[in-house]
């Protein structure tokens, strides 16, 4: 499919009440709060459809995270539609394993270990940084799969989208364009913010990083 070139577009989920006071959270399972939904439901009549941002047209397949906050703010993308999307719920794109650390603050958890960085110190009883690089390129590799049968053998539709989480979204954003998974640090992805991602010059060969956070308010 010669002029056109596949996207990758990562949401964030909405806000919720851990997001809003800097807790890590990875397992557990919390909702959005009202201004999370809102954040998503008043903005995806715009966002979502033939000819958006998201176009339903153009999009191949949905990867979502199972955790709640991330399934709720798929519905609230594409209730509004009338069929509902072609997508996948996997664990593949959930949020970092915090291990020890999840439900605490950076400050909490820097009274305990002072020059303790998520970037290059992972997380005890948790995942550590090569275990989240190596997921999150096998996530990569499966998205670039759809691309090429796209691109290059026509198989399918151009557009992939992921709704996962902040520090998932920050190392995929790395990640793609051929960064350590600690250059995630100087990604910022807000609550509900959309990214897009995509390649330079046509060229699968060229990642590139399109736009960062659409719609974040």
């Amino acid at each position: 499919m010669s002029g056109l070139t596949p996207r990758l577009i990562i949401v964030r989920h909405g806000e919720t009440e851990w997001s809003i006071n800097g807790r890590h959270t990875g397992r557990t399972d919390i909702s959005l709060t009202e201004r999370g939904v809102e954040q998503i439901k008043s903005k995806a009549p715009f966002l979502v459809g033939d000819g958006k941002l998201i176009d339903t047209v153009k999009l191949n397949t949905i990867f979502v995270s199972p955790r709640k906050r991330a399934h709720d703010t798929f519905h609230h993308l594409t209730d509004h539609l009338s069929q509902v999307p072609n997508h996948v719920i996997t664990e593949l794109i959930r949020e970092w394993d915090y291990g020890d650390y999840e439900g605490l603050t950076s400050h909490e958890i820097k009274a305990k270990q002072p020059t303790w960085s998520i970037w290059k110190d992972g997380c005890p009883n948790g995942e550590s940084v090569e275990e989240m690089t190596a997921r999150v390129d096998c996530v990569i590799d499966q998205v670039r799969e759809y691309h090429i049968k796209w691109r290059e053998e026509g198989q399918g539709t151009r557009d992939v989208v992921i709704i996962a989480h902040g520090h998932f979204n920050r190392c995929l954003i790395a990640r793609w364009i051929n960064l350590p998974l600690s250059e995630g640090s100087k990604f910022n992805v807000e609550p509900a913010g959309i990214a897009v991602l995509s390649y330079n010059h046509g060229s699968l060969q060229e990642p590139a990083l399109n736009a960062l956070n659409l719609n974040a308010m």
